[in-house]
């Protein structure tokens, strides 16, 4: 726990769009050598703190301080040079460049011939997965790695930029139990190394993994930053909501109804093989495993985007047919992929273009 002088301060920040206020008067500090938690709901304002911390949004009143000197973000350019980098839950790599192109963008070491020296390159950036703990090839394609990987790029790329300021932004909503643990091992090298990391997540059970700090807003505005030792789940949640959690949400008694879809010997060997099971209107299912064992595969044959082996998928009394994501989407069944980005439909697919896109 650092009791020096903050690295960053957020000194009563302001930012409004048009007659929205996102963000007002909110101020907090965030310390070397800890990682420090921004909660709050849907709405709160903490993506429009990141942004105003990563140079997309300028405040409207307040000031940003990185060692005691206010600093003017006007770009991701400007908060990059001034030791600020951002990891976003969807990382955004050029697909078609190598992990270590992709590391060095900006700052490739050059040779004698003012030429870029690719050697050094690819040995920088081992140097850094190494000093990460994690091992990913640095001439391999940046296209193809999982979300997971992608995010230990980014942070290999904020460490070789000397980022003093680390800002997670929910870099776990699309991962599993083991890439979590995996990630959170590197937030702690770097927090351990003297960084200040700055944590966003709604998933409390992780807040209490890493944090020391925690900062609280609600409807745009700062609540309270406390120790989280001095805090309890209840307690987080409360001054999130202003209220208690059964107020909110009450539990409901619900009683299952018909058999909604029913997936019987499904069969994409060596993948998975027959797999059954029902789901009924009113319920929640969950399909559970460890990595590797097909779960995503399984959903992706129910919603038609992979081939399957054998098996029936029957949605509504309707047998579909595999390998068609238009005849499964028309029997009213939606998939939201692991990685949105790559996997998911573009901006402009809507039903009414559907059959534009061969499927």
């Amino acid at each position: 726990m650092s009791d020096g002088a903050p690295i960053l301060r957020v000194r009563e920040v302001s930012k409004s769009f048009g007659a929205v206020a996102a963000v007002r008067d909110v101020s907090f500090d965030l310390y070397g050598g800890e990682a420090h938690a921004l909660v709050g709901e849907n709405g709160a304002g903490k993506s429009t703190i990141v942004n105003m911390l990563a140079g997309v949004h300028r405040p409207d009143a307040g000031a940003i301080e990185l060692g005691g000197h206010p600093q003017d973000l006007t770009t991701p350019a400007d908060a990059k040079a001034a030791g600020i980098a951002v990891i976003y839950q969807e990382p955004t790599l050029f697909p078609d460049l190598s992990v270590a192109e992709n590391i060095a963008m900006g700052r490739q070491p050059l040779g004698r011939f003012k030429t870029i020296d690719r050697a050094a390159m690819v040995r920088q950036t081992a140097q850094l997965f190494a000093r990460l703990g994690v091992s990913i090839d640095p001439n391999r394609p940046a296209r193809g790695l999982s979300i997971a990987d992608q995010q230990l790029v980014e942070i290999a790329k904020a460490l070789s930029a000397d980022a003093r300021v680390v800002v997670m932004d929910e870099p776990t909503a699309a991962l599993t139990g083991v890439e979590v643990e995996r990630l959170f091992a590197v937030a702690r090298s770097l927090r351990d190394d003297g960084a200040a990391v700055m944590f966003i997540s709604h998933r409390f059970e992780e807040v209490t993994a890493l944090c020391q700090r925690v900062t609280i807003m609600r409807d745009g505005r700062h609540v309270s930053t406390d120790l989280l030792s001095d805090l309890t789940v209840d307690g987080m949640v409360r001054k999130m909501l202003g209220r208690d959690l059964g107020a909110l949400f009450p539990k409901q008694d619900v009683e299952p109804g018909a058999v909604a879809v029913s997936v019987r010997n499904l069969t994409r060997d060596p993948v998975y093989v027959d797999v059954s099971f029902d789901v009924r209107a009113g319920e929640i299912v969950a399909l559970a495993g460890l990595v590797g064992s097909g779960r995503s595969e399984v959903v992706q044959s129910i919603s038609g985007v992979d081939p399957r082996d054998s098996g029936t998928v029957e949605v509504g009394g309707k047998i579909l047919p595999p390998g068609s994501p238009k005849r499964a989407m028309a029997a009213g069944v939606a998939l939201v992929p692991e990685d949105r980005r790559q996997q998911g439909p573009p901006t402009e697919f809507t039903a009414a273009n559907i059959d534009q896109f061969n499927f």
